[in-house]
């Protein structure tokens, strides 16, 4: 099944088209027949009747049971049933009831005329109830979009040490108000769109007016204005479509699902999109080392912060570079090692059937195995299953002679040292190169290493994220913005919006923006 069409389906298609522009007729029954048969009398559509007092005209009110507010719902009928005040018409005058309703009985907010079917079935999908009045060809949407949704909790994925316990969930409009209520400015604006010819997803681009670059925010309109897919499911269909390197394994977008990172990152100059269903938001543009910050190294002291990034970036050579140095020293250049250390790595691997490129592929799939099985069974089994597997397989391993005491040592601490990356989709890229690295190092030693390290360097300086580059501030080098790439330097250095916006934290916004 493909969701990637860039035409929608054939039924969606010959349906839509039997209802596009057809306007409302002013019978009551046919409206509501015509509602019933587009979502083919499902047993959620629910369309309750009842009577205006006096003039004894016939109302019905219809809705999606699920993805409205039902308290809500029975409120407003309630209402409209038992209503009398001032104005009330107590002829059967359709128009004037229809003006009555939405001035004084409806309390819901966002009232609005609808005119065609189309309108009618956009409006119950977004969650709201739709009231048609018989003998009136239009209807009056109200908002009363609700239903069961995830409570807001702590983000899963970013962990937060210190800082606001608050996470994204998937209600679009209650990501954006998480996000309001840190910036509480009127040049923080949304601009909202529907993606998507089946799923018509709702999808919004926040920036700050002012500071975000007006090119960058063009980039991000057209891009998204020129997506013709059948479905978006989640932000990482948005990400795939829209970005700018599409075989490259390094993402130049970057994702989180905290309210306070969005808000930090838009003071930047940056631009947050929002997709309804998920709780990952992502944010553009991106430069390589976003990725290796986090939004706590601004709540702690700045020498405390800089000597945790500095040892996030160790970990980062670790991770590319740990297993594919171990096999090239082993393999091609025994010198560099000392001689008791290398008596002894020869010594553990005296009944060693394989080679150590072998060696140290076998573990390398063995560690991504458990890990991957960690993270897709349920938490506590997961722990367990990463812990035990990896002590048991481990030992056995050596035990039997498949693999030396060393090289254990070394994948684990590789894979250790990945989990040191705050971004996941990064550390996904860096355990990709990492098996390449290997089978440099395997061919052609250190060389091998030196050679790919060189084209890993000179592809990453060719990247751009919405014409930002991607080794920013480093290439092109910026002297000013050094303050907040390798170390964090004291807030008081980083301010330099001049009082607009708020303070911001990071030297890389003001090349952005």
């Amino acid at each position: 099944m493909s969701i990637w069409r860039t035409k929608p389906r054939k039924p969606a298609a010959v349906n839509s088209g039997k209802r596009k522009n057809a306007p409302l007729s002013s019978s009551l029954d046919e409206n509501v027949k015509q509602v019933s048969e587009c979502f083919g009398k499902s047993p959620d559509l629910i369309i309750r009747y009842f009577q205006m007092m006096h003039s004894q005209v016939r109302v019905g009110a219809v809705y999606i049971e699920g993805i409205t507010d039902k308290a809500v719902i029975e409120d407003f009928i309630g209402h409209a049933m038992s209503f009398e005040g001032s104005g009330y018409p107590s002829a059967p005058d359709v128009i004037k009831i229809n003006n009555y309703m939405k001035e004084k009985v409806l309390e819901m907010g966002k009232e609005k005329a609808i005119q065609d079917m189309d309108g009618l079935l956009e409006a119950l999908l977004s969650g709201n109830m739709v009231i048609l009045i018989d003998g009136l060809n239009q209807a009056i949407g109200g908002d009363t979009s609700g239903g069961e949704v995830r409570a807001i909790s702590e983000a899963a994925t970013q962990i937060s040490i210190r800082g606001s316990k608050e996470a994204f969930t998937e209600r679009i409009g209650t990501n954006i108000a998480a996000v309001r209520r840190r910036i509480k400015n009127p040049d923080l604006w949304v601009e909202t769109l529907t993606l998507g010819s089946v799923t018509r997803t709702e999808v919004a681009i926040m920036y700050v007016h002012g500071i975000a670059n007006e090119n960058m925010i063009q980039e991000v309109r057209t891009k998204l204005n020129n997506i013709h897919v059948d479905s978006i499911l989640e932000s990482g269909y948005i990400e795939q479509l829209i970005e700018e390197n599409k075989n490259s394994p390094f993402p130049t977008m970057y994702n989180t699902e905290r309210p306070d990172s969005v808000a930090g990152n838009l003071l930047e100059g940056r631009i947050a999109v929002f997709v309804d269903g998920t709780p990952f938001v992502l944010i553009a543009p991106t430069t390589f080392f976003m990725f290796f910050h986090t939004v706590e190294d601004y709540y702690q002291r700045y020498d405390v912060s800089s000597l945790i990034r500095m040892l996030r970036l160790i970990c980062l050579f670790i991770s590319l570079f740990g297993p594919a140095l171990f096999v090239a020293a082993l393999t091609f250049h025994q010198e560099m090692i000392p001689t008791p250390l290398l008596i002894n790595f020869a010594s553990q691997r005296e009944g060693v059937p394989f080679p150590t490129f072998v060696e140290a592929l076998l573990m390398e799939v063995t560690f991504e195995i458990i890990r991957e099985a960690g993270i897709r069974m349920p938490s506590p089994i997961g722990q367990t299953v990463s812990i035990i597997g990896g002590l048991v397989l481990g030992q056995a391993a050596v035990q039997a002679g498949i693999v030396s005491p060393a090289m254990v040592i070394a994948v684990s601490l590789t894979g250790i040292s990945s989990f040191t990356t705050p971004a996941y989709n990064m550390a996904l890229s860096i355990r990709l190169l990492r098996f390449i690295n290997m089978f440099a190092a395997a061919f052609m030693g250190l060389y091998g290493i030196a050679i790919m390290s060189l084209i890993f360097t000179a592809h990453l300086c060719s990247l751009r994220s919405l014409g930002t580059p991607y080794m920013s501030p480093i290439a092109p080098f910026i002297p000013e913005d050094q303050k907040d790439t390798f170390i964090r330097s004291p807030l008081n250095f980083l301010n330099r919006t001049g009082g607009k916006g708020g303070e911001t934290k990071s030297g890389e916004g003001k090349h952005e923006s």
